[in-house]
Order: structure tokens, then sequence, then C-alpha cells
């Protein structure tokens, strides 16, 4: 096999976002088994920051033991964009001319484009993530044969977009975090001419953690409830405070919760001494609390995956989940690690039957490690990943065989389809030169009127 390409719209070794760390986690450890492979990316620093400026240089460099290849980014219409993504973050339909402004707008690189089309020959895919860029949907035009993406796809405005829904059919793979995401893309897209299957996220296997030592160095004794994780509205967090309050007026028993991880949080006072927020703390005493607590809690409604979830059951804790989140109910389902709730009455119901069979409930935690062994370590995801992909190898040689003419069509209309882009983007800087050339025209006509008021006087 010859290399792959990881393509991603940025790309650094302590940028955050969740698919940007598990690019990198999975890169690392396909190259540590010897993988050839390459890190194909922007100039572009990080998501937050502007997807216009080229913050790194363009060229190859050696990052932390990875190849890493840049390109400069084309400049974009920033307000026209956002007008769009407005429109798309709050669920308000948009029309054909705005999706492709949407894409065409978006975080792009010609010179990427042109190195993946000229350079197919050299590497074996193109593995995209995620779905929602410009640099996925024009790189895959690019090489729809060599095409794989890890789409790190929600049920989302983004995911309906006819631009995606013609795409998704005409790639060559696609690689999934979680069963319910594989089932919303065959929900979405016509898949049935594309190879899919659950890949999941890398994860050290070999963490330990010591509640003796968790407690003693917070001083927290008895049962308690953990949470580890962003503290904001989309993690769902002032949900669980408000049932764990309306918990202890119920039960006035020593069960506490401890809250791990950024962010602010409002805590009702008369319960300021049975919710202990921790902040930022060390890696090691998140493992230890893993360790020491009776169940860990997930309230989350939407997650793609949870490297918290498997962290705790590696470490051995039971988890509870919201009923809503398919993926995470899809996880406590599947391994039998865990209960999950749609309302309070449930909650308290999960929790008093952890808290009250212990037996059970370290069974549960049992059952989720050998999950996250089974499924999830990073020698189960390699060689899956390779194995999926040596499987396309054996497909596109029968393709090549039996249906070259159809594959040469697909070529050509992906061809067509960058070039009408191109196209577009030239249309749109030959308007502005114009309207240019028109606003000095006027200028010029508006300073000789005034010459000749002048002259006139």
């Amino acid at each position: 096999m010859k290399k792959i390409g990881f393509v991603i719209p940025w790309y650094g070794e302590d940028i955050p976002g969740g698919a940007e760390m598990e690019l990198r986690n999975l890169a690392h450890q396909l190259s540590k088994r010897q993988v050839e492979l390459e890190i194909l990316t922007t100039c572009v620093k990080s998501f937050s920051s502007d997807w216009s400026t080229d913050y790194h240089k363009p060229g190859l460099t050696q990052e932390a033991g990875l190849a890493v290849r840049r390109f400069k980014v084309r400049r974009r219409d920033t307000p026209r964009f956002d007008a769009v993504n407005y429109k798309l973050m709050n669920n308000i339909p948009i029309n054909a001319d705005e999706e492709q402004i949407y894409i065409r707008e978006s975080v792009n690189s010609p010179d990427l484009y042109e190195y993946i089309s000229s350079h197919k020959g050299d590497y074996s895919y193109f593995i995209f993530i995620p779905y929602m860029f410009g640099t996925t949907y024009y790189g895959a035009l690019a090489c729809l044969k060599k095409a794989v993406f890890i789409p790190c796809l929600h049920d989302e405005s983004y995911a309906k977009l006819d631009i995606f829904r013609k795409l998704f059919p005409r790639v060559r793979g696609l690689l999934f975090n979680a069963k319910p995401e594989e089932k919303l893309a065959n929900d979405l897209y016509d898949l049935s001419n594309v190879k899919t299957r659950v890949l999941g996220i890398g994860m050290d296997t070999g963490i330990t953690g010591d509640p003796g030592r968790f407690r003693d160095k917070y001083r927290i004794s008895g049962p308690f409830i953990l949470y580890a994780g962003r503290k904001d509205a989309g993690k769902n967090v002032d949900l669980l405070i408000r049932y764990f309050a309306e918990y202890k007026q119920r039960r006035r028993d020593g069960l506490k919760l401890v809250i791990i991880g950024g962010g602010r949080l409002d805590i009702p006072a008369r319960y300021s001494e049975d919710v202990i927020d921790l902040g930022f703390v060390d890696i090691q005493d998140k493992y230890d609390a893993y360790a020491a607590c009776s169940v860990f809690c997930q309230p989350s409604r939407a997650e793609s995956f949870s490297l918290v979830i498997m962290e705790s059951w590696l470490l051995g804790s039971p988890v509870l989940v919201n009923d809503v989140c398919e993926v995470t109910r899809n996880f406590a389902q599947e391994s039998n690690g865990g209960l999950y709730f749609k309302n309070y009455l449930e909650f308290e119901g999960c929790l008093r039957y952890i808290l009250n069979h212990q037996e059970e409930a370290r069974q549960m935690a049992q059952n989720g490690r050998e999950y996250v062994l089974k499924n999830f370590s990073h020698d189960a995801v390699c060689g899956s990943l390779m194995e999926f992909l040596e499987q396309l190898d054996a497909q596109a040689q029968l393709d090549s065989q039996e249906d070259a003419p159809k594959a040469d069509a697909e070529e050509a209309e992906a061809t067509e389809d960058v070039e009408a882009a191109e196209d577009a983007e030239a249309a749109e800087d030959a308007e502005a030169a114009d309207d240019a050339e028109a606003a000095e025209d006027v200028e010029a006509a508006e300073d000789g009127a005034s010459e000749e008021d002048m002259e006139g006087r």
C-alpha cells in the first residue's frame, strides 16, 4: 500500500477540537505501526483563527514525527459566509445558491486541491475529516475514487444540504465513530454503493487510577457522582445540577457531585457543600477521580463519541447517560456498562440502583472495560482501519475491470464541479474588479465636475 493522506482544514499538535484530536491520535498511532502517511492541510492556525490568513508557511515540515504538508488558503468573503451560516445554525432553510456560497466561502485552498489532483498516484487514499468544510468538499472532488471520509456527522442542518447529499454517495468509503452516526448517514444519503465501517476512536487502555489518592488529596469521603468535561449548555451540565439538587431535596443522604473541567457554573447556594467544582485538574487526578466515584454521569444530549465514558469504564466506574443521546445510550446498551434516563424520576431510579447494588455496579463497569478493550484499543482501531482500506483496494481492482468507463465519467464530472467553483470564484473576483473600476470612474467624473464648478465660479 502507498502512503495515506489525511486531509483536515488546520493542524497542530496543541490545537483543540474533537476532529483535530481524533486525527492526531490516529495518525500518531498508525505512524508507530510503520504506516506511511502525511497530513495535508492549510496554513490556517486553527478553527478560531481567520480562515483567510496564512499563519504557517506553506510546504512540507516534520512535526512531532509526522509529515505535515501545508498549502495557502484563498481569500474568502466572510460576510457572505456568515450570513448563510447564521441561517444554518438557526435551522433556517437556504436555497441552492446559498449552499454554493456556504461551501465556496468556507476555508479553501485551490493549491491543496491541485496538489491532490496531480499527485493521486502517490497515495493509496485520502482520508478527509470532518465533512463540513471546503477542504473536504473540494478535496474529495479532486480524488473521488480515493476519497474516504471520517465525517463526524451530527443530525444538523449542514448534514442535510444538497451538496453533501450528492457528494457522500460518490466517495469510496465512510468511517464512523459510532453506530448511530452510521445509521444517520444511511438515513440522509444513498450509500448503497459506498463501503462503510464503524471505526470509533482509539484509546490508551493502559491508564490507571488510585481512588484513595484522590480522596486524600481533595478530602472527599463517601459516595459521589462524577462529571468531567466542559461546563457549558452544550454539554447539558445545568440539567445534571438541577437533577442533583432535586435528588438532595428528596434524599438527604451523603451523596456528592464532583465536577471536573473548564467553564463557570451556577450552583444553588444551599447545595454548595454537596457540589464540588474542582475546575481543571491534572490528568492523573482525573483518572484517580474515575476510580474513586460511584458512577460517572454524562448528561449531554449530543455526542459523536465520548472519551470520558470510555475512560470511566477503563478505571472501574459504571456510567449514567442521557437517553436522548443516541450515541452514548447505544454504548451503554451494547456494553451493558451503564444505565440511561429520560427524566428526573428515571435519573433518581438509576442512581439509587447503582448506589444500592454495588456488585451489579462493579459488573457494569467491568462490562464497559471489556467493551473498550475489544473495540477501542489503539491496536483494534488501527487494525480495523487498515483492514478496511485493504478491502477498498480489493473492491477497486474489481471496479477497474468491470466499470472503468463509469469511473472515468465520475472523475470527469468531479473535475467539472471543481472547475465550476473556480469559474464562480473568478467571476466574483471579476465582478469585484469591475465594481472597483466603476467606482473609480464615478470618482473621476465627480472630480471633473468639481473642477468645472470651480472654473465656473
